[in-house]
């Protein structure tokens, strides 16, 4: 099943965000009070999926008002191509829509080759033409890899 992310599905999520190998978790922004804050700002667009009673896919979606954005968008190892991802991608997508945002994009580590693989599949366009800034504004907000 596939639904909105509720703050209670916290400790499902992040049971899951650590079983992705090299999947980066910040520890700040994805602490539950991190995470809880980017869903009381995006209440409606960010996704989980849900199968056997536990959290096996999930997309923190938000936009700006102008721009969606997915972040951590992962599926269980053990539940990859069965279209979950897909699914929860759609849903994510149309959340947006109903908020008038029209385009979305993501960050996709260039050693992530599943991920990468899957964005292709699904009709994503990999921009040639811009480079990716970013400016650490609080350096205790650090990003540690799982390396399982």
């Amino acid at each position: 099943m596939v639904r909105i992310m509720k703050p209670a599905d916290y400790n499902g999520v992040y049971a899951l965000w650590k079983k992705i190998r090299g999947f980066g978790l910040r520890s700040i922004d994805d602490s539950r009070e991190g995470v809880e804050r980017f869903l009381k700002r995006n209440p409606s667009t960010s996704i989980v999926a849900e199968e056997d009673g536990k959290i096996v896919g999930s997309i923190l979606c938000g936009h700006d008002g102008r721009r969606g954005c997915f972040y951590h968008v992962c599926v269980d190892a053990a539940y990859r191509r069965r279209g979950i991802g897909r699914e929860m991608v759609v849903m994510a997508m149309e959340a947006l829509q109903a908020e008038h945002i029209n385009k979305v994009s993501l960050i996709a580590f260039t050693r992530n080759d599943v991920g990468n693989a899957f964005w292709k599949t699904i009709g994503w366009t990999r921009r040639e033409d811009l480079n990716y800034y970013d400016f650490t504004l609080n350096e205790a907000n650090i990003t540690a890899f799982n390396e399982q």
